[in-house]
């Protein structure tokens, strides 16, 4: 698994924090932000190497989270989740098997959005019921 990363300019200094923690935690972590790069283009280059492997997930981090949210969930396939919460993080993961999670940097600190990255990428599906709800998600598209 890559964990792929991508911020705007709003959200490169906690993207950088949330890049360099899972670097620590032991995870492959590939970061295609570009220098004034509007959070659309980030959000789907994010979701473009996120399919390119069914285990990789992406983290987008702009002001405020729901501008990569609506775009990511554009997209053909892709279960994505706004989260300014561990907990959330973690059960986007474990129950809706989001693919991508987006953060605000106006929203969250340095230590929650640590704590939600760990969340998420070390969150499992939980498959069983839950594929009922993926797969009504996945028919949408």
């Amino acid at each position: 698994m890559t964990v792929i990363v991508g911020a705007d300019k709003a959200g490169v200094e906690l993207k950088e924090t949330v890049k360099d923690y899972l670097i620590k935690l032991g995870h492959d972590v590939l970061d295609v932000s570009k220098e004034n790069t509007d959070f659309v283009d980030i959000t789907l280059a994010v979701a473009k190497e996120v399919t390119t492997n069914e285990t990789n997930l992406g983290i987008v981090i702009d002001a405020y989270g729901v501008g990569p949210f609506m775009t990511a969930t554009k997209i053909k396939g892709m279960i994505a989740a706004e989260v300014s919460d561990e907990r959330s993080a973690y059960m986007t993961r474990g129950h809706n098997n989001s693919r991508i999670i987006t953060m605000g940097s106006e929203i969250v600190g340095p230590g929650v959005a640590k704590n939600i990255a760990k969340g998420f990428v070390e969150g499992e599906y939980d498959g069983g019921r839950h594929q009922i709800r993926v797969d009504m998600l996945n028919k949408m598209c």
